[in-house]
C-alpha cells in the first residue's frame, strides 16, 4: 500500500498483495467470524450470561483485528501516516467502505470484551475502576450487539469484494468470493472460540453451546464447499483466461496449497476425525483441538490459496 492513499488503483492493474494482506485476511476473518457466530448463538439462545463462549469469541475478536490491523499499517510505504487511511474517504470505493467499518468495528469489538468479560475484571483491583463505565455500557448492551453482528459478517467480506474487484485476475474475480470469507471466516473463527473456551475458560466439551457448534460445522462446510465448486466449474467453463486460471488448481505448488491444506486438512482433517476415528477418539479433547486446528488451517490455506494463485493468473 502507499501512504498517499490511492483507493481508485488496483481494479483493473496488476497490484502484487504482499503477505501482510494475506496475513489481514486471516485475522479478520478469524475476528469476524468469532464475534458474529458468538452474538448470534446469544440471540438464538436469549443468552443474558456472559458464557464461556462468548468470553472467548470477544477475546479472540478483539485481539486478532488488532492484529490484522498492524498487519495493515506495517504493510503501508509510510506506516505513520495510516491516520490518513481515517481522515480521506472515497465512498465510491469499496476499499474506503471497509475502513469505516473498520474504524467502527476495531473499538466495538473492544467494548464487547469489557462487557464479556466483567467478571474477570471485577477480580482485578486494579481495574475496579472499569465497573461504573462497565455499568453504562449495559444500557446499550443489545443495540450495540446488533451493530456489531453487522460489522463482522462485513468485515469478514469486504476484503472479498475488494479483492474481487481485481479484474485481471480470473480466479479472485468472482462475486462468490466474500460468501466464501464469509463462510469460512465463521468456521474458523468458532473453532478458535471454541479451543479457547474449553482450555482457558473450562468449557464442558459436551454442554449445551458446543453441540450447537458442533451441530452447526456441518452445514458450514458444506456451503464452503459449494463455493469453492462454483468459483471451479466457473473457471472450467468460462472464457479461455478463465480456463488458463483453472490450472491453478491443478499444477504448480500452489495445488499443493489447495488440495492438501484446504481439502486434506480443512475438509478431509475433521471429516477423518468424526467418522473414520473410533467414537471414544472422535468424543475426546485430542479430536476437539485436532479438529479446531484442522479449521483455522485449512481457511489460512484457502486464503492464501485465493490471494496468491489468483494473482499468477492473469489475463
Amino acid at each position: 500500500m502507499d501512504g498517499t492513499i490511492d483507493f481508485s488503483m488496483g481494479l483493473s492493474q496488476g497490484i502484487a498483495w504482499p503477505w501482510p494482506i494475506a496475513v489481514y485476511l486471516f485475522f479478520a476473518g478469524i475476528s469476524g467470524g468469532a464475534l458474529a457466530t458468538a452474538i448470534f448463538i446469544r440471540f438464538y439462545k436469549k443468552q443474558t450470561e456472559n458464557t464461556a463462549f462468548y468470553k472467548a469469541a470477544a477475546i479472540i475478536s478483539f485481539v486478532t483485528i488488532s492484529l490484522g490491523m498492524l498487519c495493515l499499517v506495517l504493510d503501508l510505504t509510510n506506516p505513520l501516516f495510516f491516520w490518513r487511511i481515517l481522515v480521506y474517504y472515497n465512498l465510491n470505493s469499496v476499499m474506503s467502505i471497509g475502513v469505516i467499518a473498520l474504524t467502527a468495528y476495531i473499538p466495538l469489538t473492544a467494548v464487547i470484551a469489557l462487557l464479556a468479560l466483567e467478571d474477570e475484571l471485577r477480580a482485578i483491583p486494579a481495574l475496579k475502576v472499569l465497573m461504573p463505565i462497565i455499568e453504562k455500557l449495559k444500557a446499550v448492551r443489545k443495540p450495540m450487539e446488533v451493530l456489531v453482528l453487522i460489522l463482522a459478517l462485513s468485515v469478514c467480506a469486504y476484503t472479498g469484494f475488494l479483492i474481487s474487484a481485481l479484474i485481471r485476475f480470473p480466479i479472485i474475480n468472482t462475486s462468490v468470493l466474500p460468501a466464501l470469507f464469509i463462510a469460512s471466516g465463521i468456521s474458523a473463527g468458532a473453532a478458535s472460540a471454541k479451543m479457547l473456551a474449553v482450555s482457558f475458560f473450562k468449557e464442558d466439551l459436551h454442554s449445551q453451546d458446543m453441540k450447537l457448534l458442533h451441530g452447526a460445522e456441518w452445514p458450514i462446510m458444506f456451503a464452503e464447499a459449494m463455493f469453492i465448486f462454483m468459483i471451479v466449474t466457473s473457471l472450467m467453463t468460462g472464457n479461455a483466461g478463465a480456463q488458463s486460471a483453472f490450472a491453478a488448481f491443478h499444477t504448480g505448488e500452489w495445488a499443493n496449497v489447495f488440495w492438501l491444506g484446504v481439502i486434506g486438512v480443512g475438509f478431509a482433517g475433521p471429516l477423518l476425525l468424526n467418522f473414520a476415528t473410533s467414537k471414544s477418539f472422535s468424543h475426546s479433547a485430542k479430536a476437539f483441538y485436532a479438529s479446531g486446528v484442522c479449521a483455522v488451517t485449512g481457511m489460512m490455506c484457502l486464503r492464501l490459496f485465493i490471494l496468491y494463485a489468483g494473482q499468477n493468473f492473469a489475463i
